[in-house]
């Protein structure tokens, strides 16, 4: 009796032992479910409610099984516990995974439960009427083993099974995340693919279009330009402008048919070092020819037309020395010779006397007079001088194939432009006179004064027009009596002073209608900014040139006298009065 008591106590304690550590048995699968054994029957423990608990704690990565989809328990939802590789921010399916594997363990669980408990019950009917003092000891230990080995058997499967779940649910994560990074990585490599082709169609392209234009150059080269080989043709006026530079005149002599073609002169040009010394102009060339020879013709100093230099002080008409009988050659007779074109019979050119006749009856306007001289132009008593100082001094070009108008016009409109870039527009400041005005007096400057003079001679014109004293308002200049003359002296007689024209500043004060001559930048600068001082009256005394300012009439009457008693008045540079 006292060893079925002590058997008693020691199942007891091994009861309470197997639920206090039911964990391990659980988790590792040590013990193996086996049906009890016959005689476990009469004396089996209760239906141990440990057997529905469900540890979360586990820290044993769990799988979900493949072969059959979980089912939600009755209890509601449990949160999945955290398994190997899984981060807390996994997505939604991950987590329905997990849930699918708790539901299928619970399910297991509880048939298990369930087929154990109703295996007891029948066993125990069966075995119901036995003694149970007959029982052998080893009999209920094999019993007792028996019934652990069984419960830990389920529960190695429910973990196994949950192991499996756990598992799955990786391997399908895993799928879907290579699933997703293989479709991005397909759509990356579609889109490059893509962009290769683009890149290959550019460069394909670009390669066909430099391979004709290198073909183009290459056969251009074998071949050469076209050019001209029969014999040459008529002779043509080609303009070189200001700035052009060889590709430009090669574009001009190809348009007006001189050469066949730019390249032909453009190659000839550049092989010639003499092309840096074309200046610009108008030149007379035969067309038809060759494109060295194109180069060749250029660069002669004969076949350049249209282009005349006027001497500073220089006037519109011919006139002659009194003294020498030489004949001074006027603007429109070295206009007329600067026209000409062609040798022998065939030479061509405009006469001074067209030139002459286009200049009276043309109206300033269409002769290209600019504004600020119109009026005073129109109002000039003699129209065969209405021009006069309105073409200026220095080198000019000109059309040739122009009629005389058009040369004129076109001579005009340089002078006025050469004339307002000299700040001419702007005089008034110093002198209290108009633009024209200021030609006119500069037109005096010219013709009375050496350079050095300029400046002071400026200065008496401005005091002796400015002055109260009336008869100053005379100025006296012999150039202004030898203007109208035919024959010109340096010093006029009392007979050409007092012969009234309205350039004669002895007969009328102030300056005369319109210029005398065509002034120098220099004489234009004087009469724009007078040297201060004094002077109403100047003269040159002797031959070096010596000339002597003053404001007394006295002193001037003196000064005379020394040039008289030196010569220059009758052989020099006219002295003033």
């Amino acid at each position: 009796m006292n060893d079925r008591w002590a058997r008693a106590e020691e199942r007891a304690r091994q009861r309470t032992e197997e639920r206090r550590y039911r964990r391990s048995d659980y988790d590792w699968g040590d013990a193996e479910r086996t049906p009890p054994s016959r005689g476990g029957a009469r004396h089996a423990a209760p239906t141990d409610d440990w057997d529905d608990y469900e540890d979360d704690t586990t820290v044993i990565p769990r799988y979900t099984d493949d072969q059959e989809p979980p089912a939600r328990p009755p209890g509601g939802r449990a949160a999945p516990r955290g398994s190997a590789g899984r981060t807390r921010h996994a997505k939604s399916e991950d987590w329905d995974t997990d849930e699918q594997a708790w539901d299928t363990d619970e399910r297991d669980d509880w048939d298990a439960d369930t087929r154990s408990r109703a295996w007891h019950d029948d066993r125990s009917e069966d075995w119901a009427g036995e003694d149970h003092e007959d029982w052998d000891d080893e009999d209920h230990v094999t019993e007792q083993t028996t019934r652990a080995r069984g419960r830990s058997g389920a529960r190695a499967g429910r973990a196994a099974a949950r192991a499996r779940g756990r598992g799955e649910s990786g391997r399908g994560q895993t799928r879907g995340r290579r699933s997703r990074s293989a479709s991005r990585k397909a759509a990356e490599r579609k889109r490059r693919r893509r962009n290769l082709l683009v890149l290959g169609g550019i460069l394909a392209l670009l390669l066909v279009v430099a391979g004709g234009y290198v073909g183009y150059k290459l056969i251009g080269k074998l071949g050469g330009p076209e050019d001209f080989a029969g014999p040459p043709g008529p002779v043509t006026v080609v303009h070189v402008r200001p700035g052009d530079i060889s590709e430009q005149i090669a574009k001009t002599m190809a348009d007006k048919g001189v050469v066949a073609s730019t390249g032909a002169f453009y190659e000839a040009a550049v092989r010639n070092s003499g092309m840096t010394a074309v200046q610009p102009g108008y030149y007379a060339l035969p067309t038809h020819i060759k494109g060295a020879d194109a180069v060749a013709a250029l660069l002669e100093r004969k076949n350049r037309v249209g282009n005349v230099v006027i001497p500073e002080g220089k006037r519109l008409h011919d006139s002659t020395d009194v003294t020498t009988h030489a004949r001074n050659q006027g603007i429109y007779g070295k206009i007329a010779e600067a026209s000409c074109m062609g040798t022998g019979a065939e030479k061509k050119c405009v006469t001074a006397e067209q030139l002459d006749e286009a200049g009276a009856s043309t109206d300033p306007t269409a002769l290209g007079v600019p504004a600020w001289a119109l009026d005073a132009v129109r109002h000039v008593p003699d129209r065969s001088r209405q021009l006069e100082g309105l073409i200026a001094a220095g080198a000019l070009d000109f059309d040739p194939t122009g009629s005389p108008t058009q040369i004129l016009a076109q001579l005009i409109s340089q002078s006025a432009q050469m004339y307002e870039s000299t700040g001419l527009l702007q005089s008034g400041a110093a002198n209290h006179l108009s633009p024209y005005q200021t030609l006119i007096g500069a037109s005096l400057v010219e013709r009375e004064a050496q350079p050095k003079d300029m400046p002071m001679v400026a200065r008496v014109i401005v005091n002796r027009l400015e002055s109260d004293d009336q008869d100053d308002h005379k100025l006296r200049f012999d150039s202004t009596v030898n203007y109208t003359l035919d024959s010109i002296e340096v010093q006029t007689d009392s007979n050409d002073r007092y012969r009234p024209t309205p350039w004669n500043t002895y007969v009328n004060p102030g300056l005369p209608v319109s210029p005398i001559a065509s002034p120098s930048l220099d004489a234009l600068k004087a009469m724009d900014n007078p040297k201060p001082g004094p002077w109403k009256y100047f003269v040159t005394i002797n031959k070096q040139g010596e000339t002597r300012f003053t404001a007394d009439y006295a002193e001037h009457l003196r000064n005379v006298k020394l040039a008289e008693q030196s010569g220059i008045l009758d052989s020099g540079k006219s002295g003033g009065r």
